[in-house]
């Protein structure tokens, strides 16, 4: 309780007084202030300027509170900083849009660190993740945001590109390293390097490089033809499968996906959810041909149910029903082309598929991530791209982070406290939270 009122009135003459009724009323107070810091100021004996220091986390004239404000409504509101700059005017302060910026974007770098560690812990000891990208304009030029979520973490990346050398890249982490091991070389022997390539690199000992130059020079010196777009790109991705697993990465964690190539690396599986969509995405040309697609989807959603079931009272006896389930509708034959094309299609990915019949811990969908990337999206409509490396960082950072809060159960505004040095609650470290949590 902040504060303790007594309401008196003006009772008639003879009344008689019976005590207090107690009425408890939550508000909130906003106003400006302005702090007047005299610091101390001496010289030494021997000319030196000594002077006493400002209280940690003052920006340009602006308080570590004006900070946290900002950085919340701004990250978890979705209030753009416009619009943030005429409320803190209204309220009483003389602030600029460029200052607002500057609080945003400036002195991120614990939280910067924070969030690779959460990236960290997250593909060290989840069972799973769910990863989806979306558009995301940077500079004026074309660029794409990578979610990549667990049960306990969330981040967000943005690059130029959705390869998937670029989704290896993230799975690496902080780390730039190269690695040939035995991971490599039975990641080019699945994307059909070709012997010639395996041959050329395979060493008995571990190959590890400090960063792409060096990976480079090795190749070339092993024969490798650097300009070939697709040797150079499937070596490298040899490479970065290799540093992801030496560093203890991923291990046997699932991926899952919405079937988009670039995510189809490791143990993977698919999202149940976009395949039926496929389903939705048909044009029957007549009647018959409309039934049998309602029948398939009929059927598919029957069989999901099914599995959802099944996840919840996890059986594996009952697994090869599941399967021969699943060939039944997979395999039918309707006449409708598009649609048996599709269902032969959908029946080739049946391990992806299948995949929570011996992992049932995993989602069946990807719908975390479209979810967390709907607050990328909301961002984007309303303020379009980003302009400076600091504004990308800083949007990836504090959308990740707060997600990785909510997951956890922490208040994203105590979180910032805390880490401003604020006071208040301590919050301990997320990616020690998230390693207690898996």
């Amino acid at each position: 309780m902040s504060r303790q009122e007594v309401l008196r009135v003006d009772a008639p003459v003879g009344s008689r007084f019976k005590g207090y009724r107690s009425v408890y009323v939550r508000d909130l107070v906003m106003k400006a202030e302005l702090v007047h810091y005299r610091r101390e100021c001496w010289v030494t004996p021997d000319g030196k300027t000594v002077l006493a220091p400002l209280p940690a986390g003052i920006t340009a004239g602006y308080g570590v509170n004006l900070r946290r404000l900002c950085l919340m409504l701004h990250t978890q509101g979705q209030v753009t900083t416009g619009r943030l700059t005429t409320l803190l005017n209204d309220i009483g302060l003389d602030i600029s849009k460029r200052q607002v910026v500057r609080l945003l974007t400036g002195q991120l770098d614990g939280f910067v660190a924070e969030d690779a560690a959460v990236l960290h812990a997250g593909l060290v000891s989840s069972s799973y993740v769910t990863v989806d990208d979306t558009g995301a304009r940077h500079s004026h030029n074309p660029g794409y945001t990578t979610h990549i979520g667990g049960p306990n973490f969330s981040v967000f990346r943005t690059t130029k590109s959705k390869s998937r050398l670029n989704f290896l890249s993230l799975l690496r982490g902080s780390y730039q390293d190269y690695v040939l091991n035995d991971a490599a070389f039975d990641y080019l022997e699945e994307r059909h390097g070709g012997s010639p390539l395996i041959d050329g690199l395979r060493n008995v000992e571990l190959q590890r490089f400090c960063n792409q130059v060096p990976f480079m020079t090795h190749l070339a010196g092993k024969g490798v033809d650097i300009f070939d777009k697709q040797a150079i790109g499937l070596a490298a991705e040899a490479g970065l499968w290799g540093a992801i697993r030496h560093h203890g990465l991923v291990g046997d964690m699932v991926i899952v996906s919405d079937d988009a190539g670039q995510f189809r690396v490791g143990n993977h599986a698919l999202c149940w959810v976009h395949g039926e969509r496929l389903l939705q995405k048909l044009m029957p040309a007549t009647a018959k041909e409309e039934r049998w697609v309602a029948v398939v989807r009929d059927l598919v959603w029957r069989f999901c149910k099914a599995l959802k079931a099944y996840k919840q009272n996890p059986c594996p006896q009952s697994a090869p029903a599941f399967r021969r389930r699943f060939d039944r509708i997979f395999t039918l034959r309707t006449g409708y082309e598009a649609l048996d094309k599709l269902l032969e299609r959908l029946h080739r990915r049946k391990n992806e598929l299948l995949k929570v019949l011996d992992y049932p811990d995993i989602p069946l969908h990807t719908n975390t991530s479209e979810s967390a990337l709907r607050t990328f999206v909301t961002k984007r409509k309303i303020s379009g791209g980003t302009m400076s490396r600091d504004g990308r960082i800083a949007r990836d950072t504090m959308l990740g982070l707060m997600q990785t809060c909510r997951k956890l159960g922490i208040s994203f505004y105590h979180y910032l406290g805390d880490r401003l040095g604020i006071g208040g609650e301590a919050i301990p470290q997320l990616a020690g939270l998230i390693a207690a949590k898996a």
